[in-house]
């Protein structure tokens, strides 16, 4: 059980993870607590901490895009998460993908031989007494969100995060299929490509394909744009899947020189190159479905799936409603909220809540006032996000140059403008490091 001089954080995620480090390697004694494999999610494959569930890519890695300027901010802060990331790399063109295996593996030999860190595994069914972070993840037992919400006296939301099938390299035909990158960057993608007659097929097929059924807390089905069951994006129109994850522009076939009608993308998804997962995706089809359907894929007509897609429930609060700005629980001294629960979107932006939220805790701890994030930062954008949306419109949120504070002049293009604004983040950051931070 939990000492006296313990920090206790529940939630063995990428946020509870980052937390954990950032407090223990500033001399604070945690209790980590992670309830698999006492008790099970409906995605978690492992009992390992940090495990990815959904995708083995954590977006763009350079200063040219906003998922790039936070792992920027990430690395500067010395976070456990980007250094697991960086360890357990696989090729991935601009991307930063890991191996899903040795990326949880680094993450949870790193917390288990920490001097500070005491892991215990354990399900929590009641708020934790303060100091505490709560870091249960989009998938939270039933048991603790309907606690949470009993405490917070508001609704949560729901929504659905759906997890793509992964396949077997070596099942894959490469008579069919091809390697390259969009416009003749780095090859690291395999394209499976489709004439017009294939791609309709394919279309009814995910239309008329059978979904897994759901449980009665499931039937409220509200999903993330940018996550969208690849079934749910064909719903929308026929030529929605081709111009968007089937998007063929850039992708000509060398075999015959000209761009196919649409291409189904494959990447990466281990070290060693024996697994690669559909890109974009994310199905809620029965597993039976989707050696059916999927196999339609030209070059996929004979794969082997090594995971097939599921989807889940992912829960988070109204945070501009629950959440003081600080991630802190209104109305607590010491009690806060951290990643993907706090309502924002993805791998990187749930660290960096986790990192904020331990941040946070050790200045309650040592008794000096919380300290606000800068605007111009990946991270305070985030943040800024969480407390001054309006409630009745709040959703789940990636970092985007949208959330960004604008650069005093117009810029082009995108890329050279998203530069700058990261430029700005990190010098930004460095003074609040100097100022506030140390």
């Amino acid at each position: 059980m939990r000492r006296s001089d313990e920090i206790l954080i529940v939630g063995g995620g990428l946020a509870g993870s980052e937390a954990a480090w950032q407090l223990a390697q500033r001399g604070y004694s945690v209790c980590l607590v992670e309830m698999r494999p006492v008790a099970t999610t409906p995605a978690h494959q492992t009992d390992m901490m940090g495990e990815l569930v959904c995708s083995n890519s954590l977006g763009a890695d350079n200063l040219t895009s906003p998922a790039g300027i936070l792992k920027g901010e990430l690395r500067y802060l010395n976070s456990l998460i980007m250094e697991a990331a960086d360890h357990s790399s696989v090729p991935a063109g601009k991307a930063l993908a890991v191996d899903r295996n040795v990326f949880a593996g680094y993450i949870t030999k790193k917390l288990s031989g920490h001097p500070q860190i005491r892991i215990e595994r354990r399900e929590i069914t009641e708020l934790p007494e303060e100091p505490a972070i709560i870091a249960t993840g989009p998938l939270t037992s039933p048991i603790f969100a309907e606690r949470l919400r009993q405490v917070t006296g508001q609704e949560y939301f729901s929504f659905f995060d759906a997890i793509a099938p992964v396949v077997f390299y070596d099942t894959i035909d490469m008579n069919k299929a091809y390697q390259g990158g969009r416009y003749g960057q780095q090859a690291d993608y395999i394209n499976c490509p489709m004439n017009e007659e294939e791609y309709i097929k394919f279309c009814q097929a995910l239309l008329t394909a059978e979904q897994a059924p759901r449980h009665e807390f499931e039937k409220d089905v509200r999903y993330f744009e940018g996550c969208l069951p690849v079934e749910v994006i064909a719903s929308r129109g026929i030529d929605t899947l081709r111009f968007g994850p089937l998007r063929p522009v850039g992708l000509p076939n060398p075999s015959t020189g000209a761009e196919p009608y649409a291409v189904v993308q494959l990447r990466q998804d281990n070290a060693d190159g024996t697994l690669f997962n559909l890109v974009g995706f994310q199905t809620s089809l029965k597993w039976g479905e989707q050696n059916r359907v999927f196999r339609m894929i030209p070059g996929l007509e004979n794969a082997e799936f090594a995971r097939y897609g599921v989807m889940h429930r992912n829960i988070y609060v109204n945070a501009p409603k629950v959440l003081d700005g600080s991630l802190r629980l209104r109305g607590s001294k010491a009690l806060f909220l951290a990643g993907q629960i706090t309502g924002v979107e993805g791998y990187l932006e749930s660290t960096a809540m986790g990192l904020v939220a331990g941040l946070h805790v050790a200045f309650c701890a040592a008794g000096l006032q919380i300290p606000l994030w800068p605007k111009e930062t990946a991270i305070g954008s985030l943040l800024r996000y969480l407390a001054e949306t309006d409630p009745k419109v709040f959703h789940p949120m990636n970092v985007n140059l949208g959330i960004f504070p604008s650069l005093d002049v117009k810029i082009r293009p995108k890329s050279l403008r998203c530069q700058k604004v990261g430029e700005r983040a990190l010098r930004a950051l460095e003074e609040f490091d100097k100022n506030c931070l140390k």
